[in-house]
């Protein structure tokens, strides 16, 4: 009876998903969960980091992240803009951000060491939002999703609606373990895609994307030429910052077609 209900669990969880394209092109398995879901879950992940640090009470560094992250959101694709994006700025030397479904922006006061103007905040906050718009959480939440055998699996998944199981498989993963699906680093091939599409993106909002590069070393600089502990599951950092020089000449004309727009960020 048991390999018949996880049968039948199994076949649930495949009709529910999709396979649809990222913005890069990548094949990928999503839909365990609906966007309501996801930005529940970004939401909540959210306000347990912020009651879990201290907030920055620095009105000028506020509104430095808050202006970057506004000028590359208007950048997005038609269903991200109408979000309405918030921002945490905390106080905390790791040099660190994220961004979660639903329009949250985390960043950690530490980033200033290393992001020493306004296009190298831009390369860190757009790579983090490339995370989202590429649907990575989704990627990550469908996968964990299909790894669950057994009872936890049937459980997720039962009832007559889809909608009920993933409404179960989202108060699993809640309280703590939202910020650990959320906020625990994604695999190489994910952020070697947020490199892509975050790069990209910083040059449609009219942030040099050569500098990239620059944040990129000044990060590796930074821990001594090892990669920072948050970085652990990036691609070898030689390689990514190989890989931004490649794709940085190819973007010089989005970028000179986004100052030519008048795109020309002055966030400081």
């Amino acid at each position: 009876m048991k390999p018949v209900l996880l049968g039948i669990a199994i076949a649930m969880l495949v009709s529910a998903c999709a396979t649809t394209t990222s913005p890069t092109g990548r094949r990928q398995m999503v839909g365990g969960v609906s966007q309501a879901e996801l930005d529940q879950l970004g939401a909540q992940a959210f306000t347990e980091t912020k009651s879990k640090g201290t907030l920055s009470k620095d009105p000028k560094q506020t509104a430095y992240v808050q202006c970057v992250v506004n000028a590359l959101v208007a950048q997005l694709p038609p269903q991200y803009r109408g979000v309405r994006w918030e921002t945490a700025l905390m106080v905390d030397k790791e040099p660190n951000a994220f961004a979660l479904p639903g329009g949250k922006v985390g960043v950690n006061t530490g980033i200033f060491t290393v992001a020493r103007n306004q296009d190298q905040l831009a390369a860190v906050i757009g790579h983090e939002i490339g995370h989202v718009i590429s649907r990575h959480h989704e990627e990550r939440i469908t996968r964990q999703m299909g790894a669950q055998t057994g009872l936890s699996v049937l459980g997720a998944l039962a009832g007559a609606a889809y909608g009920e199981g993933a409404a179960s498989t989202v108060n699993q993963l809640g309280g703590a373990g939202a910020q650990a699906a959320f906020l625990l680093p994604g695999s190489r091939t994910q952020e070697s895609e947020a490199d892509i599409v975050g790069q990209r993106l910083m040059a449609e909002a009219g942030f040099n994307p050569a500098q990239a590069v620059d944040l990129w070393q000044n990060m590796m600089a930074a821990s001594g030429g090892r990669s920072p502990q948050w970085l652990s599951t990036h691609p070898d950092p030689a390689n990514r910052i190989r890989e931004l020089q490649r794709d940085a000449p190819s973007l010089s004309g989005v970028y000179q077609q986004a100052q030519a727009a008048g795109r020309r960020p002055k966030c400081g």
